[in-house]
């Protein structure tokens, strides 16, 4: 009796740990675990299991990821596998963790099988078993700050972002600015999730490599405040296309 009261207090307090992760609808999956010489396609078993939940796969190049992924990066859960393989059996360890770094979900597997690629891909399945499907829910998008407390300590504390994004028109389109990093940033219309115009810095101050939806490459710049693009013309010119801050 007192062991299965142990078994049953184990699996609820994974269940209980685990439904936060179905908070997320974004999952971001390295192309190679770190702890792994041969990661043995655990990338790939993960991925698909994950995708069998309603999770959505993101991974290589972040520019192809949809918007609301690339703007708020606390949408996105961060999953990892590490190698816990001991002399007999081999073993796995699957973490997510939020924007913060801070583990929402642990789940451990092993598997008896000797083999390492069968062996390691059981073990990940099994470990696979605790997490729940998407549910995703709103996740404010947060950065970190430096806050001085009692004039001698410095903390990290999360606040909101959402009124730092900036919107854009030019009367007839309108768009929102979301910085991606401090080298590239993108113009995105509402409910889109491709970008209208990516931009990525060049070596001369507030003067941009731009990247349109269409595929056509450009140039961008601020101009009082306001953000301009070179659109080309069928007849090789470039018109000028002014967004102003709303």
């Amino acid at each position: 009796m007192k062991k299965l009261s142990i078994l049953t207090l184990i699996i609820c307090s994974v269940i209980a740990f685990g439904q936060k992760v179905s908070d997320y609808k974004y999952v971001f999956i390295p192309e190679k675990f770190q702890t792994f010489k041969n990661s043995f396609d655990l990338e790939t078993v993960l991925a698909n299991a994950l995708k069998g939940k309603k999770y959505v796969i993101l991974q290589g190049d972040k520019l192809k990821w949809p918007s609301e992924a690339m703007g708020n990066s606390c949408s996105i859960i961060n999953a990892d596998v590490i190698n816990d393989k001991t002399m007999l059996r081999n073993r796995v360890i699957l973490e997510f963790k939020d924007c913060n770094g801070k583990t929402v979900l642990e789940s451990k597997g092993n598997s008896t099988i000797k083999e390492f690629e069968e062996g390691f891909q059981d073990a990940l399945k099994q470990a696979l078993v605790t997490v729940p499907v998407s549910n995703p829910v709103a996740i404010v998008a947060q950065k970190e700050v430096e806050t001085p407390v009692n004039n001698t300590v410095s903390s990290t504390v999360a606040v909101s972002t959402e009124s730092t994004a900036s919107k854009y028109s030019n009367g007839k389109l309108d768009l929102q600015k979301v910085q991606i990093d401090n080298n590239q940033f993108i113009l995105v219309k509402p409910n889109s999730s491709l970008p209208f115009a990516t931009f990525k810095a060049t070596t001369k101050k507030d003067v941009f490599r731009v990247k349109l939806e269409n595929g056509d490459s450009t140039i961008g710049y601020f101009e009082n405040g306001n953000v301009v693009i070179e659109i080309p013309q069928t007849n090789g010119e470039y018109a000028k296309e002014v967004f102003t801050v709303k």
